[in-house]
């Protein structure tokens, strides 16, 4: 299996799964206006691959480590380690790779 090669992280998505860093929440919008918190309060839907679960010995995801993708907007289960959040996300759930 995959494991991700970060500096804090060294996990294996189970087979099946993607391991996403989901892009971060603008809080500031191109002309310098800060945004209140809660107008950023849904979930992001882009994100960074880290790692992919194999199924069988092989990947057969859609998307491979290091892709920026688009994944479903309730779609996932959020991890934190150390602060950060992580998701993981099914093969079926990524909508598309962004290039």
């Amino acid at each position: 299996m995959a494991k991700a090669n970060t500096s804090k992280l060294n996990i294996t998505p189970a087979p099946g799964y993607l391991l996403i860093e989901p892009q971060e929440v603008q809080t500031k919008t191109s002309g310098g206006i800060y945004l209140a918190e809660n107008v950023n309060a849904e979930k992001p839907q882009k994100g960074k691959v880290l790692a992919v679960g194999e199924k069988d010995g092989k990947k057969e995801s859609p998307a491979q480590k290091g892709d920026e993708v688009v994944y479903k907007k309730w779609g996932g289960n959020e991890y934190k380690h150390e602060g950060k959040e992580y998701t993981f996300i099914k093969f079926e759930d990524i909508l598309a790779i962004i290039k």
